[in-house]
Parts: structure tokens; C-alpha cells; sequence
């Protein structure tokens, strides 16, 4: 029996996309290899329970997840989902790959590596290479994966120089004449979204970890500013490379931003759980809720990488909190006084 999840209007596009979406990073085999069973089956379960929007990337597995979201989305009457995937790096065969190990996070098998190429006809090849991995002809959303200076450093510049004076043309011209229907940003930082808003307009950010139960900073500008020009947040990340999902009052490592986490998050999050605590709410259903609070916030898409973890995460969602929890993470100053909570 499907979940009946509510939508919400990417922008200003003709799209609804499910609150609740498929992040599938996992697909790609993210730190340990998943089986091409267990991929249709953790697909096939999202879709049966009622999420319409799932998000890929050539990323992901160097081409697997994309693969794996294809097959499963092939048969499907193109109005019963929302796909989104990112342009940004184009993926090359590579004949030395070791694939007998972890390359950039994935136990993939593909043997192909990633060139950075945000140019105009490096997003365009990309678009036409992913629309060949996924096989499928149509693509709702195109993300410019990783711009700025957390992924580049140095180069930051170079690349987004590259993406303004072509790359952006690309998308615009993609979207103008039909072959997608949405443009945005697939990044972990506000900075890049704020420099890409001079750039032209974009209908929404994938924005992961940067809104959360952690984190509120971008309340104060970033999202109002979202709102006035019609621009969606879809969040990822919403547990915070993991601590929100795990808590820190276990024997492993909690990790925050993709590396252990530091002594002032740490503390910070033991006072969330003893919150959590005394309203009988779990943690990881407050991390995943609260964004989406927020009118600026689509959809919430954490990585979902089997069937039970596809369950256990509508279970998460549809979790009874009480707006005393959230008075109390207010009146503690875990929280933001100015961010919406749920009602």
C-alpha cells in the first residue's frame, strides 16, 4: 500500500515533487558495494511506498547509480516521477582502474574516472551521456554538481568562470527548449549558491547538510532570498554526514561533514538527544522533519540504501512530534529562534 506523501512546487516550474525523495548516492555503491538485487529491490520499495522524486548523479559509482535509477524507472508512466540527476564532470573510461577498491567513497565496479568540465559543451555532453546511462529519454532537473570553493580550492575561480560564461548558457538553452524542465545547483555550501543567483536564475539548490537541525544559519538571508526569487531548496544530508541519524551516546565515532565529528558539535548534540529524550521523539525523525518546516524547503532526500532502510525512514517521517520538543530546543538555544518548526 502506498504512503500518500504530500508535494510541493519546485519553484516556479510546473513541478510537484514528494517531500520525502531518494537521495541515491547509495546506488552507486557509496563506501561498500550493494548488490544489483538489493538495488531493485531498495528502488522498487521507495517507488511502491510513494516517492516520486529520486536524485542521481554520474558521480555516484561513476556512472552505476544512474544506471540502477534507470532500470528501475524505465517502465514507469513518465507522470509517476520526478528525476533529477548533475552535470558538472564528465566520465571517461579509465583501463587502470583498480576496481577492487574504494575510488572517491565508491566500491564500484565501473571502470571510468571523472574530468571537471562545467563549459557549455561539457554540460551538454553530459546531459546526452546521462540520458544514454539512465536510458531514458527525458531528464526533469539538471544540478551543476560540486561548483565552489569546498570542491576546487584553488581552481574555484576557473571553474566557475567556466560555468558562467558557458556552462549556464547551456542549461538555460536546455530548459528553454524543452528537453528539461528545471536547472539548479547539486552543492554543500551557500556561498556558491549565492554567487550563482548573480549568474541568472535557477529553480532550485540541492543544498546538502547546510539547513538542519545543526545548522540554521542560512535562515537569516540565504533562504528569504530564495523565497524572493522562486527558488527551491531541495535538502540533502539532512543528518549531518550521520551524527543526526546516530546520535553521540554510542561506542562509534559519530561524523559530522563527512569526518569525525568535533568536541563543540559533539556537545551540542548530546543536549539535542536528552531533549529528544524527554519527549520520547527520535532523533533522527526530528533531523529529517525540521527542514522541511521551512516554505523554501521542497523535499528532504537522505541516502537510502536498502528496502529496510526505505521503511524505517517513512516510519521516521510520519513520527508524532510535539511542539513542546521543538519549544524546547528554542528555549535551550539549540535551535534558531527565527526557524520555522513543525506544526
Amino acid at each position: 500500500m502506498k504512503n500518500v506523501f504530500n508535494t510541493r512546487q519546485l519553484g516556479n516550474t510546473n513541478l510537484n515533487i514528494s517531500t520525502l525523495g531518494f537521495g541515491a548516492a547509495s546506488m552507486g555503491n557509496l563506501y561498500q558495494p550493494v548488490s544489483d538485487e538489493e538495488a531493485k529491490k531498495t528502488l522498487s520499495s521507495a517507488i511502491d511506498i510513494g516517492i516520486n522524486y529520486f536524485d542521481t548523479a554520474p558521480r555516484y559509482g561513476a556512472g552505476l547509480s544512474e544506471r540502477r535509477v534507470g532500470d528501475a524507472l524505465r517502465e514507469l508512466p513518465k507522470q509517476d516521477y520526478i528525476l533529477s540527476t548533475k552535470v558538472g564532470r564528465l566520465i571517461k573510461p579509465d583501463a587502470k582502474a583498480d576496481v577492487t577498491q574504494l575510488r572517491h567513497g565508491f566500491a564500484t565496479p565501473m571502470p571510468f574516472d571523472a574530468q571537471y568540465d562545467y563549459s557549455y559543451d561539457g554540460i551538454m555532453r553530459s546531459f546526452e551521456d546521462s540520458q544514454q546511462r539512465l536510458g531514458l529519454a527525458e531528464i526533469d532537473i539538471l544540478l551543476v554538481h560540486d561548483l565552489g570553493r569546498d570542491t576546487h580550492g584553488d581552481r574555484d575561480s576557473f571553474y566557475f568562470m567556466q560555468f558562467e560564461q558557458g556552462g549556464y548558457r547551456a542549461l538555460d538553452e536546455l530548459k528553454s527548449s524543452g528537453q528539461i524542465k528545471a536547472i539548479g545547483l547539486g552543492v554543500n555550501e551557500v556561498e556558491i549558491c549565492k554567487r550563482a543567483m548573480n549568474i541568472g536564475q535557477f529553480d532550485c539548490f540541492l543544498l546538502a547538510g547546510r539547513y538542519s537541525l545543526l545548522e540554521q544559519e542560512p535562515v537569516n538571508e540565504f533562504l528569504p532570498q530564495c523565497i524572493t526569487n522562486g527558488t527551491s531548496i531541495i535538502l540533502g544530508g539532512p543528518y549531518n554526514s550521520g551524527i543526526l541519524a546516530t546520535g553521540v551516546r554510542t561506542n562509534k565515532t559519530p561524523f559530522y561533514n563527512y569526518n569525525p565529528a568535533p568536541k563543540e558539535v559533539i556537545l551540542k548534540v548530546d543536549k539535542i538527544e536528552q531533549i529528544c529524550i524527554d519527549h520520547n521523539v527520535t532523533l533522527a525523525a526530528a533531523a529529517l522533519q525540521f527542514p522541511l518546516a521551512h516554505p523554501a524547503v521542497a523535499s528532504v532526500i537522505p541516502g537510502l540504501g536498502n528496502a529496510k532502510r526505505v521503511a524505517k525512514t517513512v516510519q521516521l517521517f510520519n513520527e508524532v512530534i510535539p511542539c513542546a520538543f521543538w519549544q524546547d530546543l528554542k528555549s535551550e538555544q539549540l535551535l534558531a529562534e527565527n526557524a520555522p518548526v513543525p506544526m
